[in-house]
């Protein structure tokens, strides 16, 4: 069976994500960077034999080199770089705006929504290169559109980072088509993670983690060559960047 791996699978999407496609039928492999694996993962391998837990911090280049290590030269079928941060749980969401930003935030933004998909997705190319599928998605956001700039200043890091991952994901993409990968960026929709709910996100119009993600394995399933570079919303429609 074909196999995927997920960075930040521990909730939201990305625990979304092994579980539909452990569903379908594929080997998972499930990263998350924490100590101990969370309990909504480790719930999630519990009911699948096909869900295998790893940890793995996409800041350290050290683990990720170490990680994949450990694979040796095992195929990864679909790369999905969906670890990422919007904000920090210990601090107010207003470190973001001008005049109170925190720049210890924006290094950890950057090195976990830039950084770290650019190290994963280099350390893992032979792998790609030997799957079947030969495919790389990463989490983006609309937030990062500059041709669609979204009203007020809120969340400078974050909409940053998601410009500069676009950017960097266009140059891999180039970079990687000779070996038959195609890479590709989702906007996943407005999506009620339970996050959002945590933190008083939720807001009319956003749409469920199992649907977002259920379009976005759809969509994955009809990719090819022809379509990387391309930044898509979860039912594949293009997106202005």
């Amino acid at each position: 069976m074909p196999t995927v791996l997920i960075t930040g699978a521990s909730s939201g999407i990305g625990l979304e994500f092994a579980k539909q496609y452990a569903a379908l039928g594929w080997d998972v492999l499930a990263t998350h960077r924490h100590e101990a694996t969370p309990s909504a993962l480790a719930e999630a391998a519990a009911h699948s034999s096909r869900i295998r837990l790893e940890p793995l911090d996409v800041t350290s280049e050290s683990h990720v080199r170490a990680f994949v290590g450990k694979l040796e030269s095992a195929p990864i079928d679909v790369l999905i770089n969906n670890a990422a941060v919007a904000y920090d749980d210990k601090m107010s969401l207003d470190t973001q705006n001008f005049g109170s930003l925190s720049f210890a935030l924006f290094d950890r933004i950057f090195a976990t929504n830039v950084r770290g998909p650019l190290l994963v997705t280099e350390a893992l190319h032979a792998n790609l290169k030997a799957g079947n599928e030969k495919k790389i998605v990463c989490m983006s956001s609309t937030n990062g559109s500059l041709t669609e700039p979204l009203p007020g200043s809120i969340g400078t890091f974050y909409r940053a980072s998601k410009a500069a991952l676009n950017r960097a994901m266009m140059n891999v993409a180039e970079a990687v088509r000779p070996d038959g990968i195609s890479v590709v960026l989702f906007h996943p929709g407005a999506v009620l993670t339970e996050k959002n709910v945590r933190f008083g996100q939720p807001y009319p119009g956003m749409i469920s983690t199992e649907f977002s993600v259920r379009n976005m394995i759809e969509t994955i399933t009809g990719l090819g060559l022809a379509d990387t570079g391309r930044f898509l919303l979860y039912d594949g429609e293009a997106l202005p960047w």
